[in-house]
């Protein structure tokens, strides 16, 4: 009898990396992973511990499992992931029903706990038929950003070797996907422990030659000391999609020194005008954090022109939450009242509404190639270009498909009608 296996995966694309490399470790004979709600063996939860709204649903979906036991739907509890990483006697103090946890740097005993003799972690089952993966290529983080607790959780920078990541992406590509995306705490870091030297650049070199990939997507670059040799990568490798996600959380000078982010706002702005110069066309990703300790109304109307000058092609923002262990929370009071956080947020992502939607309208008559994520139900494909990044960016609706087309397929379109984050297109 195969052992029943339902898996939940919260948090980020760091997570879901995680379970896929966890899965693959599992024998097909002696393990069945049930996706549908029918009664298991086991219920696996893996956990995000990043902020307040994220740890809120990791611990309401672990009381739910709770439920599921109670009701004999499920066999045992097992939690592992960021929030057990961080919490873990608080957690066993406050949920006692859970049967073993485990944190985000213990899939080795988590395998064990199933009776599995790790083996190296090359392999991934992946989450769902998808013509894009997730390349996770470093793990932990040296930065030490006062707001942030990545550290704390997940421990100093480790980059991956090289040559297992290459494997690992020549293995998603012989299984049909056609679309990598880098991530780490911090893509341009990687390198720097295993080869004392910024790799990031030499690493797409080398993905770029695996046969049959179409795109390499670079996600969470940490501006200072942007490596040169990804600039011309995004230049002139057409593989390289002209798309850099790069979180810059500020621009006032007073803020960022108080995050610790060691650049001030001129720096950002010159980085900013050089990657629009150097890669043109590039669409580019920031994130921002509104109402940090010290955000005065003139350092958020200072973020504001930021963002009406830079015109960001796509954007996120969060409200700043104190995290208990961080150098910020340490340092300093949370002194600015949730209710302007929130008005601070909804103006910033009321202005990016904005820009967004002039952004898609220039785009309008213009052709793409576009990757197909899925379909509705009126057989409409739900798109990407290499401009959109899956989960966090728009899509692109398109009609006009072709029946014989399927998920991962690359096609061209030409949009017609610009929405304020989504596009419409019609096949060609």
């Amino acid at each position: 009898m195969r052992k029943r296996l339902r898996v939940i995966t919260l948090g980020c694309s760091k997570n879901t990396v995680d379970t896929e490399h966890l899965l693959a470790q599992l024998p097909a004979d002696a393990f069945e992973i049930v996706d549908g709600d029918e009664p298991v063996d086991s219920l696996l939860l893996n956990t995000c511990g990043f902020i307040g709204d994220a740890k809120e649903e990791s611990v309401n979906a672990i009381l739910a499992a709770v439920e599921a036991k109670k009701r004999g739907e499920a066999g045992e509890i097992v939690v592992f992931g960021c929030l057990s990483q961080r919490y873990p006697d608080e957690l066993r103090a406050e949920i006692p029903e859970v049967d073993a946890w485990y944190g985000a740097r213990d899939l080795t005993p988590l395998l064990r706990h199933f009776g599995v003799v790790p083996g190296p972690f090359v392999k991934r089952r992946l989450s769902e038929a998808k013509g894009y993966a997730y390349l996770k290529i470093s793990e932990g983080c040296d930065r030490r950003c006062s707001y942030c607790a990545i550290p704390l959780i997940r421990g100093a920078h480790r980059s991956v070797p090289m040559e297992k990541l290459v494997a690992e992406a020549e293995s998603l590509v012989l299984r049909g996907v056609r679309e990598l995306i880098l991530i780490a705490q911090d893509t341009t870091y990687y390198g720097l422990d295993l080869y004392h030297r910024r790799a990031l650049g030499e690493l797409i070199g080398r993905l770029s030659a695996i046969p049959g990939l179409v795109w390499i997507r670079i996600h969470y670059s940490y501006p200072e000391g942007f490596p040169e040799d990804v600039l011309e990568a995004m230049a002139n490798n057409p593989k390289v999609c002209k798309y850099l996600d790069i979180p810059l959380q500020h621009i006032a000078d007073p803020v960022l020194e108080r995050m610790r982010r060691h650049v001030d706002g001129a720096w950002t702005r010159a980085l900013i005008a050089r990657l629009r110069r150097e890669v043109p066309g590039v669409a580019l990703r920031t994130t921002l954090i509104v109402g940090h300790p010290g955000e005065t109304p003139e350092a958020f109307e200072e973020l504001l022109d930021f963002v009406r000058e830079a015109r960001f092609e796509r954007l996120g923002a969060f409200m700043y939450s104190e995290e208990e262990g961080t150098w910020g929370a340490e340092h300093f009071a949370d002194d600015v009242p949730p209710a302007t956080k929130q008005e601070r947020l909804d103006t910033l992502m009321e202005l990016q509404r904005e820009i967004s939607l002039s952004c898609n309208q220039a785009r309008v008559g213009t052709e793409a190639l576009v990757m197909v994520d899925g379909f509705t139900a009126e057989h409409v494909a739900v798109c990407r270009s290499e401009f959109e990044s899956p989960e966090v960016d728009g899509e692109i609706l398109v009609s006009g498909v072709a029946p014989s087309v399927q998920v991962g397929d690359m096609i061209r379109v030409r949009i017609v009608v610009a929405e304020e984050y989504d596009l419409v297109a019609q096949a060609i």
